[in-house]
């Protein structure tokens, strides 16, 4: 335990009787307001799960009773999950969601993103110490009922309220300017039952608490965000974090016994179990300035990386490829820069990503035993990447932008029948197939990035959509963009995802 803690919570507040441990990521739990019957927050370490037990009478007037798990925090942040009750309950106005609050006094001033029990779901705050909380012709109600998804962003005094259906984007609530909290406040998770007598049940899971950058934030000039290696369940969005760090990791690809991942961090790769543990470095050669994108052959056997060499265009960016337990890699392109993205099912070619011109970037294949490079898009203006083969050698995968926004397609080996498959307002990067061909995932940055950039840290979304094309489907909105989902990261069963979310830690 942290020896602070218990000095913390009598500073908050004289009635408020804590939990002695940490619980999950929050440093502590406790019933704010001395509800008639006590509360209790677990975290599932195993599936990362929340559960959430309360009681009190309301959150609401002049005084709050619930139950609370919670951290400090200074500055700008996001905070997001998904909540569910347990149960069909007492009260249709039984409370759970994300809570913003100065202090554990049961008067404090707070914001929160509630959803109640019969799918309300409304931005509510208590603006002054003591004072009522908002009619409810001050609040913001969501426009539907029964959201999944909540999320709380603090920029300043501001804070905005989002949420989601399973599968949705998010969409924005509403906001409020809070002048009454300070730079240091309580964020977490809570729970009220809305009757003194009756103590009510949540989960929460995908907790995550996100420290933001200025939209101009260069993170090659001005330094790199913490980093999150994460494990997706495509099928319902359960997400869990297996490796941190404070400095920069990117791309996870899965190896082919389902048993570890393989990423790049500092120049070289290394490889973790799915439980997490100490990461394993992979021996490269003299290939030791690797970036993000690299990845697997379909048989298994070989590793395709994108090595800089000094001096030369573009930063050199050259691709090779060695056995995949390591060993001496074997230079395949010659131009620069050359980023390799995809194998050709046959093991014997490899899809890159180039720029020829100066300007502009286009798909190209070669083998890998090195020859003439074939050029299989052709832009002008415009531009091409994350090209990735199908698993049954039909399709060429990729994104490109000749119609303003960054959208995927796919094309026929040899560059013909381009198709478009998304048609929506989001710039959408790096399609990855399942290694099933059922599947597509992809990265959507928003509407005001800029079409030929895949940018770091932005809000951004992974989705999910069916291969031949259809609706794409919201799976996990998280802070992240560059180096996020690079590479093919699916799991050999098609059941998973792998990708890198980031935030500094608080």
């Amino acid at each position: 335990m942290r020896a602070f803690l218990p000095l913390m919570l009598l500073v908050l507040s004289g009635t408020v009787q804590a939990q002695q441990n940490p619980v999950g990521i929050f440093e502590a739990s406790a019933d704010v307001g001395n509800p008639k019957k006590k509360g209790s927050v677990q975290f599932d370490a195993s599936s990362q799960v929340y559960t959430l037990k309360g009681a009190g009478y309301n959150i609401w007037f002049g005084r709050d009773e619930f139950q609370y798990a919670f951290k400090k925090l200074k500055g700008d942040f996001i905070v997001t999950a998904d909540f569910e009750f347990v149960g069909s309950g007492t009260d249709a106005h039984r409370k759970i969601g994300w809570m913003v609050r100065q202090t554990t006094d049961d008067n404090a001033p707070h914001i929160t993103a509630t959803l109640h029990g019969d799918g309300l779901t409304v931005l509510q705050w208590r603006p002054l110490k003591g004072s009522h909380m908002r009619d409810p012709e001050d609040e913001l109600f969501a426009p539907k009922k029964h959201y999944r998804t909540l999320q709380l962003e603090r920029s300043g005094k501001k804070i905005t309220m989002r949420a989601a259906h399973w599968g949705e984007p998010l969409q924005t609530i509403g906001s409020h300017e809070m002048e009454a909290l300070t730079d240091e406040v309580l964020a977490g998770i809570f729970i009220s039952s809305h009757n003194e007598d009756v103590v009510e049940e949540a989960r929460v899971w995908n907790v995550r608490i996100d420290k933001p950058v200025a939209d101009s934030y260069n993170a090659y000039q001005q330094g790199f965000m913490g980093s999150r290696l994460e494990i997706l369940n495509v099928a319902d969005g359960m997400r869990k974090v297996i490796h941190e760090s404070k400095s920069r990791f990117e791309a996870p690809n899965w190896m082919p016994d389902g048993r570890k991942l393989l990423f790049n961090q500092d120049g070289a790769l290394f490889m973790i179990p799915i439980e997490g543990g100490t990461p394993e470095k992979v021996n490269t050669g003299t290939a030791n300035r690797n970036n993000n994108d690299h990845g697997i052959s379909f048989d298994g056997k070989m590793l395709a990386i994108s090595h800089h060499r000094d001096g030369l265009p573009g930063g050199g960016s050259t691709v090779y490829v060695l056995p995949l337990q390591g060993g001496t890699p074997k230079q395949v392109t010659e131009k620069t820069p050359s980023y390799w993205h995809g194998w050709a099912p046959n093991g014997k070619e490899v899809l890159f990503v180039g720029q020829r011109d100066g300007k502009t970037f286009d798909i190209y294949k070669v083998s890998i035993n090195g020859g003439a490079e074939t050029k299989l898009t052709d832009n002008k203006t415009s531009h091409a990447d994350g090209p990735e083969y199908s698993p049954d050698g039909k399709y060429i995968y990729y994104n490109a932008n000749p119609s303003g926004t960054m959208q995927i397609w796919r094309m026929r080996p040899d560059g013909s029948g381009k198709e478009q498959l998304t048609f929506d307002e989001y710039n959408n990067w790096f399609p990855h197939i399942s290694p099933d061909g059922k599947w597509l995932v992809m990265i959507s940055f928003p509407q005001d990035i800029d079409p030929n950039d895949h940018p770091f840290y932005k809000r951004v979304m992974l989705r999910l959509m069916p291969a031949g094309g259809g609706a794409p489907k919201a799976i996990a909105y998280l802070y992240g963009g560059q180096g996020t989902i690079n590479v093919p990261s699916w799991s050999p069963d098609s059941k998973f995802i792998s990708f890198v979310s980031n935030s500094e830690k608080y």
